[in-house]
């Protein structure tokens, strides 16, 4: 008999693994799909935002409101309530497939905010250095402001990753798979701790993992 089995007798190890690849796969997926979706509304708030180059205040309300509403809304609820449009995209509304709408709707808004905030932080004379030699917003936007932004947004992908990997652990809860599922269906309703213990490890594992490499990027992106 091996140490493993000793110390956890109820584990099955290729259940374990299948499921830290389906939720490497969903954190995959959503984080892609979020920062798609979540920079350019991100820079859509900052620029339409009062007192900034495209200052829109009507606009910048209502992109505000809509990112603020579905910030509110706790994720298993969300994922609840999206399941028409899941299976609308995607075909099905449970498994890896499923559970990527609600990750990226959910996490999106969440990253645009934190973009917004990061720009904001960029320094207004570089700004209007580059307006006076006659740039254009895009040029702007892909020259100035997300290059010497780039620290704040490494930091902002860190957490959204980190918060994605709990949301994917939620996901399980309703049937997505991953190292959630297995917590739930047998640590939680199949009272195996051992499996329960192992999974919350792993979870906790790639977290560090993720927060190590932001801050490395963040160290060597900063000027300071």
């Amino acid at each position: 008999m091996s140490p493993l089995h000793s110390l956890f007798p109820n584990i099955d190890w290729a259940e374990i693994l299948q499921a830290c690849f389906d939720t490497l796969l969903m954190l995959g997926g959503s984080l892609l799909f979020t920062l798609v979706i979540g920079l350019p509304l991100g820079v859509w708030l900052f620029l339409s935002a009062r007192g900034q180059l495209h200052a829109k205040p009507k606009l910048y309300g209502v992109l505000s409101l809509v990112v603020n509403v579905l910030r509110s809304i706790p994720f298993i609820i969300l994922m609840i309530l999206l399941i028409p449009v899941t299976k609308a995209i995607t075909g099905v509304s449970i498994g890896i497939r499923g559970a990527i709408v609600p990750l990226v709707i959910g996490a999106a808004p969440f990253f645009a905010r934190l973009v917004e905030t990061a720009l904001r932080e960029v320094d207004r004379g570089v700004i209007e250095a580059s307006q006076a030699m006659g740039a254009t917003t895009p040029q702007i936007v892909t020259r100035v402001l997300l290059p010497e932004a780039r620290p704040g947004l490494v930091a902002a992908t860190t957490v959204t990753a980190v918060a994605l990997v709990g949301y994917t652990a939620m996901g399980g809860i309703v049937g997505a798979g991953g190292l959630g599922a297995l917590a739930y269906q047998y640590g939680y309703n199949g009272y195996k701790p051992d499996y329960m213990l192992v999974t919350v490890a792993l979870l906790v594992v790639l977290v560090q993992l993720l927060q190590m490499l932001g801050d490395w990027l963040v160290a060597r992106y900063s000027r300071k």
